[in-house]
This record gives C-alpha cells, structure tokens and sequence, in this order.
C-alpha cells in the first residue's frame, strides 16, 4: 500500500516539474520579431528627440500649419488636411491587417490574402501621398537638406518687391506671421524687408533663411520611416503571395508569418503617429 502511494506521489512530482513548456506560448519567430522591433524603436526615439532638441534650440522654426498647408489640385491654405490624410490611409491599413491575422487563426486562406492585399494597398496608398508631399516641398517650395526657406517674422514689416531702383512696397506682415521667404503670393520676392514700428522702424533689413536643420530632420526622419513601409509592402506582398498559393496551409499554425508581419506592421503605423505629431502637430 505504501509503494503505491509513494508511486503515484512521483509520478505528480513528475508532472509538476516537467519543464519544456512555453511560459508565455511565444514562438522563437515572434520573439525575434519582438526584439527586432524593440530595437528599431530605440532608433526612431533617438531621431525624434534630436529633432526635439534641435528645435527647442532654435530661436525660429517653420510652422507646421504653413508649411503643410497644400493638398493635390493645386489648393492652398488647408493647413494639415492632406497628411491628416496620409495618416487615415495608414491606419486603416493597420486595421485590415488585424483582420488578416483574425482569418490566419481560423485558417481561412481567402479571408488572409484578401485582407492582406488591402494592407498592401494601403501601404501603397500612403507612399504615393508622401512622395507627392516630398515633390511638392522640394520643386514647389525649394526646401532641401541643406536650406530651407521657411522661418517666421519677429517684427512688423513691409515686403519690398524688385531690384535695383525698381523697388516697391507689397504686402505686409505681423510678428511672428509665418511665410515662405522666396515666394510670397505666387510672387517671387528678394529678401528684404522694411521694418514699420519699433526702435528700427524705416529700417531696411534682409531676411535669413530658415534653420537648416529642418529639412534634413523632416527627409531623413520621415524618408526613414518610409523605408520601413516600403519594405512592409514588399514583405507582405511576398507572404500574400505564399498564402494564396497555399504554402501555410499544411503548416497549421494559425498563419503564423502573417501575424509576424502583422506585428511589423503595426509598429510602423505606431511610430507614425508619433513622426505625425512631432512634425505636424508641434
């Protein structure tokens, strides 16, 4: 009697501290993607705190609502309509990639590349967006790496239009009003100005460009993260590609590169809402 207890009390040890068991059911894959993602989002954070860092260190800096202020038709003044835009059409991907995943669970292969090919054009949707804002900034705006001719005013001014002995008043600016220092009014200015009110007023200065550290941080910072939806793209067209074709099927695991990719994915959408509110927002 007393063997048999003592049997079966090793075969509950044996049981109770077998080991071998996921604690967290997280595939080596996932895992990797996860500390992928970590690390990328250490990189992201670093960019946009020397962004942070350079303008508060500015005296001046563009404003948002001027600088982001045209949407496609050749339609101004709508300040932050079209990335707001931009920034649905990424969600919205976000979301039908979550849809993507639900359908990988239930091993539902249509439902998979159904939803996904809607993420892809999501994605597509979105670098078309931002490549038509780069275009119109650098052609239309003439803002590059290396000079940028958006700033603000700090005193009350008159813009002087022409060169030489042909030279006339134009329109007129308040403290701290936004403009674009080349063009004004679809007219193209020098860069003088004259002051009307103050100790200086009568004055005639010529404005400086805008700090240079702004077109550099905005290309690279958003070029950055559009390298990471444009490989998003490319890697859930490769994995639509193998789910229509039926190579995760006999795998029966829940579709698990989608969810993978999902998690990229969703990264990149999270860390546009931030690129999203330090750049247009602040």
């Amino acid at each position: 009697m007393a063997e048999t207890l003592t049997h079966h009390s090793v075969e509950k040890d044996e049981k109770l501290w077998e080991g071998g068991k996921q604690p967290f059911k997280v595939s080596y894959g996932k895992l990797m993607m996860w500390y992928f993602l970590l690390s990328d989002a250490f990189t992201f954070a670093g960019f946009l705190i020397a962004y942070g860092t350079l303008r508060m260190s500015s005296p001046t800096w563009p404003v948002p609502d001027f600088v982001f202020s045209t949407i496609p038709g050749g339609i101004h003044h709508k300040p932050l309509y079209f990335v707001t835009f931009m920034t649905f059409v990424l969600l919205f991907s976000s979301y039908t990639m979550v849809r993507a995943v639900q359908e990988g669970h239930r091993e539902n292969k249509n439902g998979v590349v159904f939803w996904m090919v809607l993420t892809i054009l999501g994605g597509i949707g979105f670098l078309s967006c931002q490549a038509w804002e780069w275009t119109t900034l650098i052609k239309g705006e003439h803002v590059s790496v290396t000079k940028n001719p958006f700033s603000s005013h700090t005193e009350h001014g008159i813009y002087l239009e022409g060169d030489g002995h042909d030279i006339k008043e134009g329109d007129s600016f308040a403290p701290g009003t936004p403009y674009l220092i080349h063009q004004h009014d679809g007219k193209w200015h020098n860069l003088k100005y004259k002051v009307t009110e103050g100790e200086n007023a009568g004055a005639v200065k010529e404005q400086a460009f805008g700090p240079k550290a702004f077109g550099a941080l905005f290309f690279f910072i958003t070029g950055f993260h559009g390298f990471h939806v444009l490989s998003g793209v490319i890697f859930l067209l490769i994995i639509c590609v193998n789910a229509a074709t039926g190579l995760y099927v006999k795998r029966r695991n829940g579709y698990e590169m989608v969810e993978k990719i999902g998690l990229y994915w969703h990264f990149v959408d999270l860390v546009w809402v931030f690129v999203f509110l330090v750049f247009y927002l602040l």
